[in-house]
C-alpha cells in the first residue's frame, strides 16, 4: 500500500516535469480524443451485444420450459389455463397511473368537501330559504324556526 502512494506521487511529479520540459505529450490530444470515443462506442457495442445474447438465452429457455409443459399437459390430459389479459390491469389499478380529473371534477370535489355537517344542517336550508326580489340585489329571507319556543321579532332595516 505504501509503495502505491509513493509510486503515486512520484509519478504526478514526474509527469509535471515532464510537462513544463516539454517532454510531454500534449499534442496528441485530438487522438485521445478519438481513441476514447471508439472505445466508448465499442463498449457500448459490446453492451448491446451481451444484453441480446441473454434476451435469446433467456427466450430459449422460456420455450424449452413451455415445451415441457406441453408434454406435461399432453401426457396427462391437462388443458392449458386461457389468460384473460384485459382482466389483470382492471383488478388493481395503480394509483401513480389513474386518470387525472378535470378541473370541473375537481371543483365540484372541493365544495362536496366543504359541505361539512355544519353547512348542509343550517346553512343549506337557510340558502334554500332565500328568495330574490324582483330589485336587483335586495334578498327576503323567509326562514321558519323549528325549535322555539319564543316568536323571534324580526330586526329592523336600517
Amino acid at each position: 500500500m505504501a509503495a502505491f502512494i509513493a509510486k503515486q506521487m512520484v509519478g504526478n511529479q514526474l509527469s509535471a516535469v515532464k510537462d513544463a520540459a516539454g517532454g510531454g505529450d500534449g499534442g496528441d490530444d485530438g487522438d485521445d480524443k478519438e481513441k476514447a470515443e471508439e472505445e466508448e462506442r465499442e463498449r457500448q457495442e459490446a453492451i448491446k451485444e451481451a444484453e441480446d445474447r441473454r434476451k435469446e438465452k433467456h427466450r430459449k429457455m422460456e420455450e424449452e420450459r413451455e415445451k415441457m409443459r406441453q408434454d406435461i399437459r399432453d401426457k396427462y390430459n391437462i388443458k392449458k389455463k386461457e389468460e384473460i389479459v384485459e382482466a389483470a390491469p382492471q383488478e388493481e389499478p395503480n394509483p401513480l397511473m389513474r386518470k387525472k380529473k378535470t378541473p370541473e371534477e375537481l371543483a365540484a370535489e372541493a365544495e362536496q368537501e366543504e359541505l361539512d355537517d355544519f353547512t348542509s344542517k343550517f346553512l343549506l336550508p337557510l340558502s334554500n330559504a332565500v328568495e330574490p326580489s324582483p330589485a336587483r340585489g335586495i334578498y327576503i329571507l323567509q326562514f321558519q324556526p323549528t325549535n322555539c319556543s319564543a316568536p323571534i321579532a324580526p330586526a329592523p332595516i336600517l
